[in-house]
């Protein structure tokens, strides 16, 4: 689990908005792993969480993508879609829906995921919270147990430390 955090530290970089955070390897363990390797060095990494995500208020079991990354020399290499078709086929396969949440929308469209065009909040001990700074950022894919949905209902998640989505 070292090798992987570190690898993460350096594939998220130093930038202070971007870094990868205590919170977001606590939001990665526990999940599946996707790992790409070259020759025994890690190059590639994904991890799918289950996650309740509810649209319209109807709860589905969600493969919540996290930690995306690439080592720094390999991107444009097609490691990164390959990581995602794997993670692809683990949603379809076990989830009713899959989610991310991105400021690389081009990347994930290609692959056939979908901006949600609806509202977003999370659900807190105090009721749901607005999160209008995520609108526009959330993404899903389908899978073949997805029920029929408003594609501009409300989504929602349950709140956790960091960054909720």
């Amino acid at each position: 689990m070292q090798t992987l955090r570190a690898f993460l530290d350096l594939a998220f970089g130093d930038d202070e908005e971007d870094r990868f955070r205590d919170e977001d390897w606590q939001h990665t363990v526990g999940g599946v792993h996707v790992l790409a390797q070259d020759d025994g060095r890690l190059v590639g990494h994904a991890a799918v969480v289950e996650r309740r995500i509810e649209i319209g208020g109807v709860a589905l079991r969600t493969g919540y993508v996290e930690a995306v990354a690439v080592a720094p020399d390999r991107r444009g290499e097609g490691i990164g879609s390959r990581v995602m078709d794997d993670v692809a086929e683990i949603i379809r396969a076990e989830f009713e829906l899959g989610m991310l949440g991105t400021g690389v929308q081009p990347f994930y469209e290609r692959l056939g995921w979908r901006i949600w065009g609806g509202p977003s909040a999370v659900r807190t001990d105090h009721g749901l919270e607005p999160s209008p700074d995520e609108d526009g950022y959330l993404m899903v894919l389908d899978t073949p147990t997805t029920p029929a949905l408003d594609p501009k209902a409300l989504i929602t998640c349950d709140w956790r430390p960091g960054d909720s989505w």
